[in-house]
């Protein structure tokens, strides 16, 4: 079940990419905030080094493992923040976010920054996703 919509008011410039200008979440919806997920595997390993491809798949396989956890999936992202240091690669994130991400367009954010916590890590992307209510017991 959607708890949010996207839009794009017109007063706005038109989003250039696979995102929404605005998100509106509806009253009642839990929110899951997910930290910044790296290329890192379940053990700890980076993984992908020197490739910026393989990075997002796995940054993208870690967040799907966190949103799956709490019974939600790409389509109940309502909010993206993605940072990267390698900004000449970032049409291989946008690809990779892409398939992820589906028909969902939530609000979202691309940084360039010089740095991660981790000299091999180039991309970093933080969630907000929308959850219906629990139900009362």
């Amino acid at each position: 079940m959607r708890v949010h919509e996207e839009s794009n008011p017109s007063s706005l410039a038109p989003p250039d990419g696979h995102f929404s200008q605005c998100t509106l979440v509806q009253a009642g919806t839990r929110l899951l905030f997910i930290s910044g997920q790296v290329a890192r595997d379940a053990e700890g390993k980076t993984v992908g080094v020197g490739n910026m491809s393989r990075q997002a798949e796995q940054v993208f396989e870690n967040l799907k493992t966190a949103l799956s956890a709490h019974g939600a999936d790409f389509q109940n992202i309502v909010k993206a923040t993605l940072y990267i240091t390698r900004m000449d690669l970032a049409d291989e994130v946008v690809a990779v976010r892409e398939r992820y991400y589906g028909v969902n367009k939530p609000a979202s954010t691309f940084v360039g920054v010089t740095a991660l916590n981790e000299p091999d890590w180039w991309l970093e992307v933080e969630l907000i996703a929308a959850l219906p209510p629990t139900s009362a017991a």
